[in-house]
């Protein structure tokens, strides 16, 4: 009986599985169709072309919108992690009156969408003059809720025993951060890093609202200059849409092992 279930939710599984990775396939196909083929009820392109992203190259400055997006995905993650790391600290090795109910009043707002405050972000951003900037497309994103609960979560399991060692080897708040809870919980925060960047990679409407010049587009903002008035250019869409995913699949690629070596080494230590 335990067997008869055990495949029961491994095909439930894969059928999940396909459902989430059929149109992400379909629509990468779809970037190598010729623009007719759009017409016939066909998975695979006829005739693979490469103009699609020949054409792409030559309507926008691709290379301009992969840049933006880099810079702000990168300076935002980066931000975001390292806020999300001194609160994390805070609330875990610290004691003070009143943490509880500091961290959930600091946690509340920031559970509500961000397209609430988008007017308000607007004007706040404008009124400092970061318009048409990388720190204004990014600085929205310099905190989160769910990096800050996590990491949290992951810190107060960290024994303080540990802590308290290190304080009485000479180390200090951040030695022992770099040298000893970091390591121990690298699995987290490389995750953590990966999930912001994508994240903030894919963010289209805040770029779209503070970004005026053309040259300071994002990737994601870039790809609707490529749908004419009169209709849409599904073959080229697909085709910028397949070039914004690059980044994402890199970083996966680069990070596998590591990510695997990180739960392996915190597997042991656990």
């Amino acid at each position: 009986m335990k067997k008869k279930y055990t495949w029961l939710f491994s095909l439930l599984a894969l059928a999940l599985s396909l459902m989430v990775i059929f149109p992400l396939f379909a629509g990468i196909l779809g970037a190598f169709k010729q623009a007719d083929e759009f017409l016939k009820p066909r998975l695979f392109p006829h005739s693979p072309t490469l103009e699609n992203f020949e054409k792409v190259a030559g309507m926008l400055p691709i290379g301009r919108f992969f840049l933006n997006s880099l810079a702000v995905a990168l300076l935002g993650a980066a931000v975001r992690m390292l806020m999300a790391l001194l609160a994390a600290y805070a609330f875990s090795f610290y004691d003070f009156r009143g943490k509880k109910l500091l961290f959930f009043l600091l946690l509340g707002p920031m559970m509500l969408p961000g397209d609430i405050l988008v007017v308000t972000n607007y004007q706040t951003v404008s009124s400092m003059h970061l318009l048409d900037t990388y720190l204004g497309m990014a600085i929205t994103s310099f905190v989160g809720a769910t990096q800050m609960f996590m990491l949290r979560q992951q810190f107060i399991h960290t024994p303080r025993s540990l802590r308290e060692s290190a304080f009485l080897d000479g180390c200090g708040d951040i030695r022992f951060m770099l040298s000893i809870l970091f390591p121990l919980s690298r699995p987290v925060l490389v995750t953590l890093f990966v999930q912001c960047f994508i994240n903030i990679w894919n963010v289209y409407l805040w770029p779209l609202l503070v970004t005026n010049r053309t040259d300071m587009r994002t990737i994601q903002v870039g790809i609707t200059m490529l749908t004419p008035h009169d209709g849409t250019a599904f073959h080229l869409v697909l085709a910028g849409v397949t070039l914004s995913l690059i980044p994402a699949f890199i970083l996966f690629f680069c990070l596998r092992k590591a990510i695997a070596r990180s739960m392996e080494e915190g597997a042991m230590v656990g």
